[in-house]
């Protein structure tokens, strides 16, 4: 496993960090988690991320459990706050500082560890004042019960806004963490620029995009059963962007450069966000261990400029580049 500092921060990670976004708590079983979890430690996987509204907070229960015993100096485990996670209260969501110091309680005792490496604001709040959510992060730094912070989603100028603040307070804002993929670059023309211009970092997610850079969903043929295409309950609706013949054929093109580097086409599109020397991590998520072991074998994997300047030229088009997305998943509103 190969390590990356966090931002301009003395937080090393492991490039290839496990999270439990729609697995830990909803698809997977219990024992099969902990298996997964198993895994990434036996790996070298040293950095965990979860989400307190993943599974409705099961999922930071699962990862806590399959952590425990663990010798707590050797992991980095990193947890997000702002989307609702009980009988939606009036202020069970969003960023005000409510609901901010409430939520790192519940996320540390159900994770079982006295403080996270890494807080991480899910979504921007448009309905909290920037300042009220910074101070409540400030706060819970110099409680000891975050050791850093970072954001999920911002635009470049929200970034900006919260790391001006975070020098204000006196904490630091170290990493971005993002939708990024081979077929999803909206965060390369402003968010990228913009964090290596203040010191933070990326921790991708998706870079297999919702799996469609795996290879699986062939072009004119039903998704796999069981495959994330068709579970409405994991990310169906996200993947949908990427189900058409053009981006299926094109990406069925991208076995070949694979082929040519001794990597599996899900190794290739983990490998591949890693050549950005602003992303710090990748994230990566597994339903059973074998695909932790594959996943983990992207790390530390150079591919030449002129293999790269191939994927440009065989995804062609099919890539999304508009940073007007890049806060695509982020709500106008809060959830009610």
């Amino acid at each position: 496993m190969e390590f990356r500092y966090l931002g301009n921060s003395g937080l090393k990670i492991s490039e290839i960090t496990y999270g439990n976004w729609l697995t830990h708590g909803s698809q997977v079983e219990n024992e099969t988690a902990t298996q997964c979890v198993r895994a990434a430690l036996d790996a070298g996987i040293s950095t965990f991320d979860t989400a307190d509204t993943y599974a409705n907070t099961a999922a930071e229960s699962v990862l806590g459990e399959a952590l425990k015993g663990e010798r707590r100096e050797s992991l980095e485990i990193f947890t997000k706050v702002y989307w609702p996670t009980g009988p939606q209260g009036k202020n069970d969501v969003g960023l005000s500082r409510k609901h901010v110091m409430e939520s790192i309680n519940g996320s540390l005792q159900r994770l079982q560890t006295d403080y996270v490496d890494l807080y991480q604001a899910h979504r921007y709040d448009t309905e909290t004042p920037l300042e009220e959510t910074m101070q409540a992060f400030a706060d819970i730094v110099r409680q000891g019960k975050a050791l850093y912070i970072g954001v999920s989603e911002w635009t470049a100028d929200q970034i900006r806004a919260g790391h001006a603040l975070s020098q204000e307070l006196g904490f630091q804002l170290i990493s971005s963490q993002p939708q990024y993929s081979m077929l999803w670059r909206v965060i390369e023309d402003e968010v990228v620029p913009t964090s290596r211009e203040l010191g933070i970092s990326q921790i991708v997610w998706s870079p297999v995009a919702q799996g469609v850079l795996t290879g699986k969903y062939k072009p004119g043929q039903k998704p796999p059963e069981g495959s994330r295409a068709t579970d409405e309950k994991g990310g169906a609706n996200m993947i949908k962007r990427f189900m058409n013949d053009d981006v299926l054929t094109r990406v069925q093109d991208l076995q070949p450069v694979a082929d040519e580097l001794g990597l599996s086409m899900a190794q290739l599109a983990v490998a591949w966000v890693l050549q950005n020397d602003n992303v710090a991590a990748a994230l990566i998520g597994a339903s059973r261990p074998e695909q932790v072991h594959e996943n983990v074998k992207a790390a530390g994997v150079t591919i030449p400029a002129e293999v790269m300047a191939k994927i440009d030229d065989v995804l062609g088009d099919v890539v999304e580049r508009d940073a007007g997305k890049t806060a695509e998943t982020a709500p106008k509103k809060r959830p009610v």
